[in-house]
């Protein structure tokens, strides 16, 4: 196998040429469904996407501009949906409004769909959303922290991959773009990108294979006990978090622990837990705490340093699709595609 010229946050190569094996029993436990959730969607080409505002109202227009024209600089075409800069209380429109979004991004002829931003109100539309039309378009569905809820309820209703990273004001409509998180989000939309590495000061040792699931732990959390939590036992599942003490982390995870979800996984894959303070009571208590206890309670290996989260630089990753993940000192790598060559 070989690896994308831009792999990682260092830019680096694995160590070795071997791919990750965990045996026959990675698989993702779907109640009714027989998709096959090894392998991404076919990738006809991916040269156009299409915006839209599925969660909270988008606060300044001129910051989407700049995001197209960023976007539309990488090559890609880019269209707005009507309602992406509707307002209606903090949303981006009324709830009939977002669902009738989506349904036109579905129609539409552009392959990649892309939420404008983050924020709140998906977990409002679940219900209403037509799943199946989502999954039998093929588009290729981007987002990230509310977008968890749509990603994941994606992969629980259908078994379809979809992506979890880039936003377009977030990523592209700041004050600069951030070079490796342009390249990987382009890499990984054109099917270039096939190892991902990076840095890790204590990664656990795995060498394995899982369907990839996960995204901002508050709203993995929040889908507990409803239909939109995907059943996946042997996964690989990668988390992150803004803004949220240790402590509102840790309780989190002892949710997903006490849920059977975490020790039901190959590997955990942290990403970035940021923005938030610590208070003088917490006397050493910080994230470093809570690994150490979510690596002595849950017994599974923990891999810490994944680019991804509220930061700038971070990978746009495939949830839903089979990948593998190995570590050596000091670095891990995610294979996303690996090839016979």
């Amino acid at each position: 196998m070989t690896t994308s010229k831009r792999a990682a946050a260092r830019r680096s190569h694995p160590a070795s040429a071997h791919g990750p094996e965990c045996g026959a029993d990675c698989g993702h436990d779907h109640h009714d469904h027989d998709h096959d959730h090894g392998h991404a969607q076919p990738r006809p080409g991916a040269r156009g996407i299409y915006l839209i505002s599925p969660s909270s109202a988008v606060r300044d227009p001129a910051t989407v501009a700049l995001a197209r024209e960023r976007l539309q600089a990488q090559g890609f075409k880019t269209a707005l949906d009507r309602t992406a800069l509707a307002r209606h209380q903090r949303f981006a429109g009324t709830d009939a409004q977002r669902l009738a979004s989506l349904a036109r991004a579905v129609k539409q002829k552009l392959p990649i769909v892309m939420a404008t931003r983050g924020g709140y109100g998906l977990g409002r539309l679940l219900h209403a959303i037509d799943w199946k039309a989502m999954a039998d378009s093929g588009k290729r569905f981007v987002g990230m922290s509310d977008f968890t809820a749509f990603n994941l309820a994606l992969l629980a209703q259908t078994g379809a991959v979809s992506y979890s990273g880039a936003t377009a004001v977030a990523d592209f409509g700041g004050r600069k773009v951030d070079d490796l998180t342009e390249a990987l989000f382009g890499e990984i939309m054109r099917g270039e990108l096939e190892i991902l590495s990076f840095e890790t000061q204590d990664a656990d040792p795995v060498d394995c294979r899982g369907i990839l699931w996960g995204g901002n732990l508050a709203m993995v959390a929040s889908l507990l006990g409803t239909p939109y939590m995907p059943k996946v036992r042997g996964g690989i599942l990668f988390l992150e978090d803004v803004a949220e003490h240790p402590y509102r982390v840790e309780r989190m995870l002892i949710q997903l622990w006490q849920a059977g979800v975490l020790q039901r996984q190959k590997a955990i894959l942290l990403g970035r837990f940021s923005d938030y303070r610590l208070a003088p009571h917490d006397q050493g208590y910080d994230l470093p705490a809570v690994v150490d206890w979510l690596r002595k309670t849950v017994k599974v290996p923990i891999v810490t340093g994944l680019p991804y989260g509220h930061v700038p630089t971070k990978a746009t990753l495939p949830v839903g699709q089979k990948v593998g993940l190995a570590t050596e000192p000091g670095m891990a790598h995610l294979v996303i595609d690996e090839h016979t060559h």
